[in-house]
């Protein structure tokens, strides 16, 4: 097949489909909005009338052999790969698929604590076992970093026998590892790399960028398109690298991909790859621009700290995501999560996250020089407004290393009791607890609660965090394994 990147099937077909004025007599029932005008009015007629089921001319992405078989391979090739999945139900899923593909029940996965909770999830699903890769703490800015390559030998010496290593690239603070070493001492050891890059699309398309995962080597990485790439909500990518076998992995896929899929969401994912294909270079050259000028000008008011390249050692921080706009507030006095609340309900602007000490403007193809400008402006008046004497991250939101007891599927569906967070220490965890976003468990199923964890999460509840994972919706409670008491 010749390949044309200024092609975007899917979308063509829909497009035909449309010309076509194809009498409906199947599902959705809105009949191409037909059903529903309030729907229409909000989200119009063009987008009702290509919300469609599978039909031939459209393909199906359960068993695709047309216009969305050659719009995966277009993927693959945009992003250097030796195939490409679409996936509609969301990166959530490209990360749990690239792990059921490759562990079975009993299976060691090497992985960074820091990961986020598709991955657990996974584990409590097929049984596979984590075996953590602590990353190094920074004390002064209160973020975990990558996983230094010494701690990587020690893991894969120790656990020989486990099948895959799994690598944040970037992480959401937008430290990266050093991918390429792991890569390769991984697969002398025979295991599989799989590489969590659900903040990382735009590393595939800018030279400037820190290395992406299957450009060095790995064996599967889950893009979350919608994130940087420009695609809609929910819209993701599983890459496959060489030596993988995509007719397996496509089975794997099909025990949880809808058989309905939305070809709203494949159809922008098919733009937006012809998008980036065609522009990527330039759109994140522009978008690195945008985030350095940002970087700057926040930078002189004082207090603030965005960081960028020079916080990189060749270890635990091997490189940073320039891309990645994340401000250190507490020289001002302020939390992250006090910022979030403060730039959302008084001036308007939505950033991504806050945390004890930290905030997060994500920047990618749809920001403009003038948004920049009024999110630095709204930073300034903050500080003058509300700043205050500089704070220090509290000692017990440090890092903490996880004591895993039970595998996370043994623990989750153990008999299960439940306490006052309070008097949770020294009990094993039945379930999570975890601020969203970012969705990294600060405790996991089948870990021990210290009175560090049981401070770190009381803290964050004070401090204004949407904490999630208990049962429990206001958090007050936990769920502990009740035959370990």
């Amino acid at each position: 097949m010749e390949l044309n990147q200024n092609k975007a099937p899917i979308y063509e077909a829909l497009k035909q489909m449309k010309e076509n004025k194809i009498v409906p007599f199947d599902v959705p029932g809105h009949k191409r909005g037909k059903g529903n005008q309030e729907l229409v009015k909000f989200l119009g007629n063009d987008c009702l009338e290509v919300d469609v089921n599978s039909m031939k001319p459209l393909d199906n992405l359960c068993h695709p052999t047309s216009v969305i078989k050659e719009a995966e391979i277009l993927m693959a090739d945009a992003f250097g790969s030796h195939y490409a999945f679409l996936m509609v139900n969301g990166t959530t899923s490209s990360v749990q698929n690239m792990i059921w593909i490759n562990l079975k029940k009993g299976d060691k996965i090497i992985l960074p604590r820091n990961i986020h909770r598709s991955v657990i999830n996974a584990l409590i699903l097929n049984g596979g076992k984590p075996v953590y890769v602590n990353p190094q703490f920074d004390k002064k800015l209160g973020i975990s970093l990558g996983m230094e390559l010494n701690d990587i030998k020690d893991t894969i010496i120790n656990n020989r026998d486990a099948k895959a290593v799994l690598i944040n690239n970037p992480t959401y603070y937008g430290i990266c590892s050093n991918i390429s070493e792991i890569v390769k001492l991984a697969h002398e050891n025979n295991m599989k790399v799989l590489v969590d890059e659900a903040h990382g699309t735009q590393l595939y398309f800018n030279e400037s960028l820190p290395l992406a995962g299957i450009t060095a080597g790995a064996d599967f990485s889950a893009i979350s398109m919608h994130k940087s790439g420009g695609s809609l909500t929910q819209s993701s990518v599983l890459l496959l690298g060489e030596d993988t076998d995509v007719d397996y992995a496509r089975q794997v896929i099909n025990l949880t991909q809808t058989t309905s899929s939305s070809y709203l969401l494949l159809s922008s994912l098919d733009i937006s790859r012809k998008n980036l294909a065609l522009n990527g270079a330039q759109i994140f050259a522009k978008v690195i621009n945008l985030v350095n000028y940002a970087r700057d000008e926040i930078n002189k008011i004082q207090g603030y700290y965005a960081y960028g390249k020079e916080i990189i050692n060749q270890n635990s921080i091997f490189d940073f995501d320039q891309t990645k706009l994340v401000i250190n507030t507490l020289g001002i006095g302020l939390t992250g999560h006090y910022l979030y609340n403060l730039l959302r309900d008084e001036y308007d602007i939505q950033i991504e996250f806050g945390d004890i000490g930290n905030i997060m403007a994500y920047i990618s193809v749809g920001d403009r020089a003038l948004d920049i400008e009024r999110l630095v402006g709204a930073l300034a008046d903050i500080k003058r407004r509300y700043g205050k004497n500089e704070i220090s991250m509290p000692y017990f939101t440090n890092y903490i290393h996880p004591k895993v007891i039970l595998s996370p599927q043994e623990a989750f569906y153990s008999n299960k009791t439940e306490v006052k967070l309070e008097h949770s220490a020294d009990k094993i965890s039945g379930e999570y607890v975890m601020c969203y976003p970012p969705g990294i468990p600060l405790i996991a199923p089948g870990e021990l609660i210290t009175n560090e964890i049981v401070k770190t999460i009381l803290y964050e509840k004070k401090s204004g965090a949407l904490l999630t994972g208990t049962k429990d919706m206001k958090v007050d409670f936990i769920n502990i394994i009740k035959e370990k008491l």
